[in-house]
């Protein structure tokens, strides 16, 4: 009953759309198919299986069509030029910045950077990290003007006198590694292609010496194409050799399953480097090392729940443990690593009210700091930080300002650290540690965008099975909660991922500016509360995400921040299949939603290369329960025609090898086809972007400023206001 009322009052709130489909042109048609799979005994229709082949010419065209349809709408919109502009001064007016730190030898490597130009670059600076001593390494926008050639990552030499660094093109992030000398930024080995791709990754790690480094590959013609981006492996390369007379270290003769993700880090310098392999995506690792002579000793299998960690220089390893201790402990194993972490001792016991974060790809919630172990906490979503004697002793806690991230921590040869603090009114910036002493350093965004009329709020929604859900409110000082305020709510929901204090930056700047509140959601799935936070949102739980957002949506609307009529909902990747299954199942509860580079067909996911991947994440169609639980969510398969479903901009990068576009196609045809309201569902393909990464300056102001100007439209706000 609740629903049914809540959808009669949606379907009156239809005074706000200030951009009826009527002045669109209809939508491209894509004849629906007769297709039928039948999976554990059920039929399952899907009629645009058709849109699936991206290389058809009628796919092509009918894309063709829905980008200039799309196009037509976001560009015809009052305002949209000065709502750009803005958008534009917001971003390219800050300053640059420094990340990514890599403290080797004399130096401090780092990213630079410069939304003056359309990619970061690479530079150096002393070891002090002072960047008035900053100088270019690796500039791509000098490889490549049109700024569609990036840097996916870069690893220094222990001593700082060489470099490998993977560059990619299109947003791709199909990476080739090339090895340089520091001094004069000459190649000194061949390229080496296929080290990096979505969402596997890639890396390298040097040897102690310098003279030799680890790296992961994927195969290349020996493997059948539709194979190529699975069954990474990871070789040793000892420079001045041929690339074709590397040791193979790990392969699948050695238990790296086909979705095995490899990471290798040796950034302290040692002998050896340590090993983590990711099952697909869903947090499940073994671990290795690798020693100099090309062998390596298994030391973590899956069962030990030992899902990240950090090397010391004499080899002793550190690893992050969920075994009977969700919230996370840390364990130690020094060589020779008898009986490997099922016998390592607990030097860091679990803490109950708040979570050792997962480093996953982005690195280790571990830090060594000279003779101490940094272990980054979370509670809810701001973060904490422990210091700890390399034995576990002695804790204490890093000064943070409140409701704050730390984004990286970073050491430095003096036995000090840097470590960069992210808020959400604040851009973000570097203090430094020293013997527990914090000072703020040169390391600073410099931005225009100043929070200074806003506030922080922190409140909880009731799930639907009783769940208290973590909500953090921008707004402005002394919003009034009358109900009339557009409100945008954000929300992700998977893989462990955190949504952690970060700077609200240009968007959220205007939509304050045009009367909005912005909000963002700490639903399941994520790893907010730790390891339990995540299961209770994944695999056959995954419903448990959707009804917590639902849930924040209501909660915005209980206590009077907005109405359904003035909601709007973003998210992206796993955050678009979010958008999609709140679409379905509540298509009342938001005016507009902005769904990026999202999953929508859930029973084909695993098909793709990259969605098997998720199978650990989402489930597999092969296993029954499994099986039921997509399809009750699948928002492809939860379409029907006649529903008012709400006004969606649907955004994808043709090149996105991370979630394959021919959701978005598939999803928007069938909303089209269905829509039973005077709402636009349009489609937008990016022929320049992949998944987000690797991105040009430029190309993310035109989507920030699609974005925007949609939600203004839509929410019926004021495009000028926002942008004077």
């Amino acid at each position: 009953m609740r629903r049914a009322l809540l959808g009669l009052a949606f379907v009156s709130s239809a005074a706000f759309a200030a951009t009826p489909s009527s002045r669109l042109t209809p939508p491209p048609v894509w004849p629906a198919g007769n297709t039928v799979d039948t999976i554990q005994g059920v039929k399952v229709a899907d009629p645009y299986r058709a849109l699936e082949d991206p290389n058809d010419p009628k796919v092509q065209a009918w894309s063709d069509a829905q980008n200039a349809r799309t196009r037509a709408y976001l560009d015809a919109l009052p305002g949209r030029a000065a709502v750009a502009a803005k958008i534009g001064r917001l971003i390219k007016g800050s300053s640059p910045f420094y990340g990514s730190l890599q403290a080797r030898g004399p130096h401090v490597f780092a990213i630079y950077s410069d939304p003056a130009k359309q990619q970061p670059s690479l530079v150096v600076m002393d070891a002090g990290a002072d960047p008035r001593s900053a100088k270019p390494l690796l500039d791509p926008n000098m490889l490549d003007p049109a700024g569609h050639t990036a840097i996916d990552w870069y690893v220094a030499s222990p001593d700082g006198t060489k470099i490998g660094v993977s560059l990619s093109r299109n947003g791709s992030e199909d990476g080739t590694l090339h090895v340089y000398d520091v001094a004069t930024m000459k190649e000194i080995e061949p390229p080496i292609d296929r080290v990096q791709y979505p969402t596997g990754g890639g890396g390298i790690a040097w040897s102690g010496d310098g003279r030799s480094f680890w790296y992961t590959r994927y195969p290349g013609a020996e493997a059948p194409e539709n194979e190529r981006h699975f069954n990474m492996s990871l070789y040793l390369h000892k420079l001045g050799t041929p690339i074709a007379a590397d040791t193979l270290v790990l392969s699948a003769k050695d238990g790296v399953p086909r979705t095995g993700e490899i990471f290798v880090d040796n950034r302290t310098g040692g002998s050896n480097a340590l090993v983590s392999v990711q099952l697909g995506d869903g947090g499940q690792w073994q671990m290795w090392i690798a020693k100099p002579d090309g062998s390596a000793q298994q030391i973590a299998r899956y069962e030990d729940r030992v899902i990240a960690g950090a090397i010391a220089k004499d080899g002793t390893v550190f690893g992050l443990s969920r075994k009977d201790a969700p919230m996370g402990k840390v364990v130690k194993l020094a060589p020779p690593y008898t009986g490997g972490f099922a016998a390592a001792p607990v030097i860091v016991p679990e803490k109950q009210d708040a979570a050792v974060v997962d480093g996953g790809e982005f690195g280790s919630p571990l830090t060594i700091v000279g003779d101490k172990l940094f272990v980054e906490r979370i509670a809810g979503g701001p973060n904490e930080v422990g210091i700890y004697d390399l034995t576990g002793g002695h804790g204490t806690t890093l000064a943070l300002p409140p409701v704050s991230a730390t984004g990286e921590i970073d050491a430095l040869p003096s036995g000090e650290a840097l470590f960069e603090i992210n808020t959400y009114l604040e851009p973000p910036y570097f203090s430094r540690w020293k013997a527990g002493t914090v000072t703020r350093t040169a390391l600073a965004m410099q931005s225009p965008i100043s929070f200074g009329d806003a506030t922080v709020t922190r409140a909880f929604a009731t799930s639907k099975d009783g769940t208290k859900v973590p909500v953090t409110i921008i707004a402005k000082k002394g919003v009034k909660l009358d109900g009339t305020n557009p409100t945008l709510l954000y929300g992700y929901g998977g893989y462990g991922v955190n949504l952690t204090p970060s700077f609200a930056g240009s968007r959220v700047r205007l939509w304050l500016d045009a009367g909005g509140v912005w909000a963002y959601a700490n639903i399941r799935g994520g790893g907010e509360y730790g390891d339990r936070w995540h299961t209770e949102g994944n695999l056959t739980h995954k419903q448990n995400v959707f009804d917590d957002f639902d849930a924040a949506g209501e909660m915005l609307i209980s206590q009077h921040y907005t109405t359904h009529a003035r909601l709007a909902l973003n998210g992206a990747s796993n955050g678009g299949l979010l958008m999609g299954a709140t679409i379905t199942e509540h298509p009342e509860l938001a005016r507009a939603v902005v769904s990026q580079v999202g999953l929508y067909d859930m029973l084909r996911v695993e098909l793709d290369p990259n969605g098997a991947f998720n199978v650990t994440e989402f489930g597999t169609v092969k296993d029954p329960a499994q099986f039921r639980a997509l399809y009750a969510y699948s928002p492809y398969h939860h379409v029907v025609k006649g529903t008012a479903y709400p006004a969606t901009l649907f955004m994808t990068g043709a090149n996105d090898g991370r979630v394959n576009p021919l959701h978005s196609r598939k999803f928007a045809a069938a909303l089209q086809a269905a829509q039973g309201a005077d709402r636009p569902i349009l489609l937008r393909t990016s022929k320049n972007s992949g998944h987000g990464r690797g991105t040009s300056i430029d190309d993310r102001i035109v989507e920030s400023t699609d974005m925007m100007m949609f939600l203004f439209d839509q929410l019926d706000m004021d495009a000028a206001k926002a942008a004077r």
